[in-house]
């Protein structure tokens, strides 16, 4: 699992790591992004960030009715964009709500691993690890 969430607890919810996910996938939007951090009720009670865990037995890739999503020998999955009829059932699917939408394109956004997100954050909550 090359992204985790390391402390959920220094979350501000800056929104910064869904900014870098989606400057990563050259996407506009939030909703393009693969990370996705929800408030549980105000800056009292915190945030909690979603991420792709990269499963060894990814449910986006099984509910897949066309094997555009390719599952990757380090976890994960890659997306066969020519395969993809913009069906939505991986989004659906995904356990962690980490499948994005570029709506331009009607099509999943999917982590690439690339660790962006992690990156990008200045509180540390997020780590990236090669596998």
């Amino acid at each position: 699992m090359p992204v985790f969430v390391k402390d959920n607890e220094k979350c501000v919810g800056c929104l910064i790591c869904m900014f870098a996910c989606g400057r990563a996938h050259q996407a506009a939007g939030l909703e393009s992004s693969c990370i996705k951090v929800r408030s549980q009720g105000g800056i009292s009670r915190g945030f909690s960030v979603f991420v792709c865990r990269g499963c060894d037995d990814p449910p986006c890739a099984r509910a897949c009715p066309e094997d555009a999503l390719i599952v990757r020998k380090t976890g994960g999955v890659l997306l066969k964009e020519e395969r993809c009829t913009g069906c939505g059932y991986c989004v659906k699917a995904c356990i962690l709500d980490a499948i994005g939408w570029n709506n331009g394109k009607n099509k999943p956004v999917i982590c690439i691993q690339c660790g962006e997100c992690a990156k990008s954050c200045h509180y540390k909550v997020l780590e990236f690890v090669r596998k």
